[in-house]
């Protein structure tokens, strides 16, 4: 596939974040631990174990660094710095894009990664997942003015163009849903909203807690389409094959959605109608640095 040109306000944008972003570590400092409940007995020790963990750090808002002070932030942040306070591990986070990171998980290059990773039977070939911590569905972002179209199937009967992310699930259904001729493919989520905004596609597919956020951050700009383009696709961490970190980690997702930990996450960094950040506040993560450094 090939990667689209940007628009021209877009290019300006992205220059913009690429000078902020200069001052960015390369390996960003982990945040705060978000308040939970009290460690629960039972769950395996790691003995301060260091889990060397594949993100992208540049998809809101599971992952991203801030562009004010440098810090990284995000769910993806949020669950691993829980789960291994419960684990007694320490997470050890490496930037690279998303093409590469499953390749290079199955590889055994990083202990595993994150990402808002969808579970696929495809996927499973190559790599281990955990558990799944949350469910999505996908939906088409649509200029706030349109009115050639008003549900999924009156876009997928006409000859309107659809943009995604590459390598995605989002990529994949959005290909069952018009063919590849009619899909736009950019390497990272926020250009795919700007090619809509721009007028350079005319949708674009994407998972609903996502969605819901950039509506809410362009409200003057943004709406979501009527109806589902797919339901209840499950989101998981990803191992190389034969991980002896994928039991202790699903025991402590176990534990976090029982004591209600996960729930607590997620109505922090999914909060319907609005998004937590915008990618204008955000820096290019490993699309800074497209020669990931592999963990050695």
């Amino acid at each position: 596939m090939l990667k689209e040109r940007l628009t021209v306000s877009r290019l300006i944008v992205a220059a913009a974040i690429g000078l902020a972003a200069c001052a960015v570590p390369a390996t960003p400092a982990a945040p705060a631990q978000p308040t939970a409940a009290p460690q629960p007995s039972g769950l395996p020790d790691l003995g301060g174990r260091e889990i060397v963990v594949a993100i992208e750090n540049a998809y809101i808002p599971f992952n991203y660094i801030r562009l004010d002070n440098g810090q990284a932030e995000g769910w993806d942040y949020d669950a691993l710095a829980e789960i291994c306070r419960r684990l007694n591990c320490k997470p050890v986070f490496r930037e690279i894009a998303w093409d590469g990171m499953i390749a290079a998980v199955a590889a055994g290059q990083f202990d595993m990664a994150t990402n808002g990773i969808t579970i696929t039977e495809e996927r499973k070939k190559s790599v281990d997942f955990s558990d799944g911590y949350i469910k999505v569905d996908q939906r088409l972002v649509v200029r706030i003015d349109e009115n050639r179209f008003s549900t999924v199937e009156e876009f997928k009967n006409g000859n309107f163009k659809l943009a995604t992310q590459k390598g995605t699930t989002n990529y994949d259904e959005g290909i069952k849903l018009v063919g590849e001729a009619r899909v736009i493919a950019f390497d990272e989520f926020g250009q795919a909203i700007q090619a809509v905004i721009a007028g350079d596609a005319d949708a674009a597919i994407i998972d609903d807690v996502a969605g819901q956020g950039y509506v809410g951050v362009n409200a003057d700009k943004l709406k979501l389409l009527d109806g589902l383009v797919s339901e209840g696709q499950e989101l998981g961490f990803i191992f190389p094959k034969g991980s002896d970190l994928v039991g202790p980690i699903n025991a402590a997702l176990k534990a976090m959605r029982e004591d209600g930990t996960l729930q607590r996450l997620q109505e922090k960094w999914f909060p319907k109608g609005r998004q937590v950040i915008s990618y204008d506040e955000i820096g290019p993560g490993a699309y800074d640095n497209p020669t990931p450094t592999p963990n050695p």
